[in-house]
């Protein structure tokens, strides 16, 4: 083994907004690899989405130089949603910075993205971070995070990511305590993929990780997993722009352009190595498995092929998404897509329509559920539409989630009354320290799903955060709820409901669909059935136009006969069913939010 002992590479892992972005930005400005010119705020999140919501949900890389060492950063996103980017980061590096924000001390996030950098064996770099803020507790966060990972109070590290102060301590400490890379320059060249993205010019740019070996320009290179072979057109690192250099070499990280047009040849966990070698593939991310499904259809019917080009290519750059062909009565072709969460869902949706000019009509979201039949197979269902008949069905299973929240002590009460009103299970409170605790429960991914993490942050007054993973399939009793408007069932706002809950979701969706749906010429009947039978309805009230303006004077018996003539004909409109109602994206995000 031939160490490279000049480079070191790390991530930083935090909860959401404890300043991850900000310290990156501070070492990108103090390293001098981006020029005061060219330094803007967020300087790792390159999409304009990641910018106005002010989170990161792409993982991405960046080289400086300093004291002639090779630092290699990966700054990684915080919220729940984007476990997985974090996950591929830390397979990536060699150690890691756990920082905390010195107003809120340690999170949900923070454990659990501790978890997963230990798991890797990873170096961890203990930093408080916005210690200029008048309201710091920096010693009660200290004492947090001494508790948390059994480190002395000495080795945590004090910075301001927005003054700077304490940044070069930080990069000391990096250099010191961050194993040198094993790799070997002989071998032959052994490379992780970790991320990948589509050029519309040069095909697919992997993002890798040189484990063994070196690779260079026209070296011609192998896809293990998919048997695929190329020829690289470019190597380089990023700055965080995409630098050339001539050759990669083992413990950098960087890129390697592909000129690969089959976006499912490079996979995310792939190794690459040189044609011809026989070498054992890397160890590469478990297959990542969504939890919340949702029907992506066009507005316009034209545009299904746009549609799946753009998820192809967004597959390619979020590896946790997966899509699945459906066609549907009403909207027509699309995809049944799989998602990690709401927020993934959310950003799916506007990424497409920012970055590809895709309009979209979405489907209520709803989770896999695992039905047993009574002929003794299990299937899954991932829609409303794929729900077995009643007769058919022995048992329906949903999923269970080990849900963990952090909140100050004050807050318990309020939460509890949330979680149970969720069908929450509750299992224990442990305590941080004697102002924090944590709360462990086990609550049905279904209740997560809508409102949850806004409700939570309510019950607390913003304090309470969480983490959550998959637990185990438990039984369940869910009913088809059907929405009808004008008497025809519009399959896109069904949904998997609790028989229990079906009357008052359904009266919750047709109070909202009387609020957002336009009025038409003629009445609107609105209604939730399950099973054929209406469990709730409402009337969207009619337009009237004033039959009788042009009238003046004369007996009343002629503005009368207008009138009548008004209303019969309405009434026919409503009868031959002249009303078919066009549903605005409005109404389907009403009930959405339900």
């Amino acid at each position: 083994m031939a160490p490279s002992p000049r480079i070191r590479n790390f991530c930083i892992i935090a909860h959401i907004d404890h300043g991850k972005s900000t310290l990156a930005d501070r070492f990108l400005e103090f390293t001098n690899t981006v020029s005061k010119r060219e330094m803007k705020d967020q300087m790792l999140d390159q999409m304009d989405i990641e910018r106005e919501r002010g989170i990161t949900i792409k993982l991405q890389p960046a080289r400086m130089n300093w004291q002639d060492y090779e630092l290699n950063l990966i700054d990684t996103p915080g919220h729940v949603d984007f476990t997985y980017e974090v996950s591929r980061s830390l397979a990536a590096v060699e150690g890691a910075i756990l920082l905390v924000d010195a107003t809120q001390g340690v999170q949900a996030q923070t454990v659990a993205n501790l978890y997963l950098a230990l798991e890797q064996g990873l170096e961890i770099i203990p930093v408080i971070n916005k210690i200029d803020l008048p309201n710091a507790q920096v010693e009660k966060v200290k004492e947090e995070i001494c508790h948390l990972i059994g480190c002395a109070p000495q080795a945590v590290l004090s910075v301001s990511a927005k003054t700077g102060q304490g940044v070069e301590t930080v990069l000391q400490t990096i250099i010191a305590k961050v194993p040198v890379p094993k790799t070997d320059f002989n071998a032959p060249l052994r490379a992780l993929i970790f991320d990948s993205n589509f050029d519309e010019y040069r095909g697919v740019v992997a993002q890798v990780r040189i484990m063994d070996g070196q690779v260079k320009v026209g070296d011609k290179i192998q896809f293990i997993s998919t048997d695929t072979s190329t020829e690289s057109l470019e190597v380089g690192y990023f700055t965080p722009k995409l630098n050339k250099t001539p050759l990669l070499q083992a413990g950098e990280i960087g890129y390697i352009v592909t000129g690969l047009k089959e976006i499912e040849s490079c996979r995310v966990g792939d190794t690459i190595t040189i044609l011809g070698n026989q070498v054992e593939p890397l160890h590469g991310y478990k297959e990542v498995k969504p939890m919340v499904f949702a029907g992506f259809f066009c507005k316009e019917g034209d545009a299904y092929q746009n549609l799946r080009e753009a998820i192809e290519k967004l597959k390619l750059n979020d590896a946790s998404l997966s899509y699945e062909p459906e066609n549907s009565k009403a909207l027509g072709f699309g995809f049944r897509c799989g998602f990690l969460g709401l927020l993934h869902l959310e950003v799916v949706q506007e990424r497409l329509h920012r970055e590809y000019g895709i309009e979209l009509v979405v489907t209520v979201p709803s989770v896999a559920y695992q039905i047993r039949l009574r002929k003794g197979n299990l299937i899954v269902v991932k829609s409303p539409q794929e729900l077995p008949k009643p007769e058919e069905t022995e048992e329906i299973l949903e999923p269970i989630m080990k849900v963990d929240i952090f909140s100050p002590k004050d807050y318990l009460g309020n939460i509890m009354q949330l979680v149970s009103a969720k069908r929450g299970v509750y299992l224990n409170t442990e305590y941080l320290d004697e102002s924090i605790a944590v709360l462990h429960y086990e609550v049905p991914l279904t209740a997560l799903l809508v409102d949850f993490y806004d409700k939570l942050k309510s019950a607390s007054s913003g304090y309470a955060s969480m983490n959550y993973e998959f637990l185990r399939y438990q039984t369940t009793d869910i009913v088809k709820l059907d929405i009808l408007i004008a008497d025809e069932p519009v399959e896109a706002l069904a949904s998997l409901v609790y028989r229990d809950e079906a009357h008052r979701v359904g009266k919750k969706i047709v109070e909202s669909l009387k609020d957002t749906l336009p009025k038409q010429m003629f009445v609107v009947k609105l209604q939730a059935a399950v099973s054929g039978r209406v469990i709730a309805a409402e009337r969207l009230a009619a337009y009237r136009k004033d039959v009788t303006a042009k009238l003046y004077g004369g007996d009343y018996t002629r503005k009368r006969k207008l009138l009548e003539k008004q209303k019969k004909g309405k009434k026919k409109m409503m009868a031959h069913g002249q009303g078919k109602v066009n549903i605005p994206p409005e109404a389907f995000l009403a009930v959405l939010k339900r």
